[in-house]
């Protein structure tokens, strides 16, 4: 089982963390089962951009982005050319390293 490593991040795991993750399944539903608590505003359903991680190594194991995906990533804060979004970057056979950033835009939990 592959297993995904997350690099520090001051609220959701200020040492770093490790979660497994089960082929098939999502990079977000991976680390919320590993009690990381990354924000996913829309339910994961691709409509929102709380979600986003930079995928430090492994990026290309991970299925092809679609075009609703990248439209979205245009809207995310920090984004970077291996920047995805947790929603929808589903693990393959590989280990990953990701990094949440620092921010999220978040209109609800910022009641705009």
């Amino acid at each position: 089982m592959p297993i995904i490593k997350i690099l520090p991040h001051p609220e959701y795991c200020p040492t770093g963390a490790e979660v497994p993750a089960a082929s098939g399944t999502s990079i977000c539903e991976a680390l919320l089962e590993g009690g990381i608590a990354i924000e996913h505003a829309c339910d994961m359903s691709c409509a929102c951009t709380t979600c986003h991680v930079v995928v430090r190594e492994g990026f290309a194991s991970l299925n092809a982005l679609e075009e609703s995906e990248e439209d979205l990533l245009d809207r995310a804060w920090g984004l970077e050319p291996n920047s995805r979004l947790g929603c929808q970057a589903i693990v393959a056979l590989r280990d990953l390293v990701v990094e949440i950033p620092k921010y999220s835009i978040n209109h609800a939990k910022e009641n705009h």
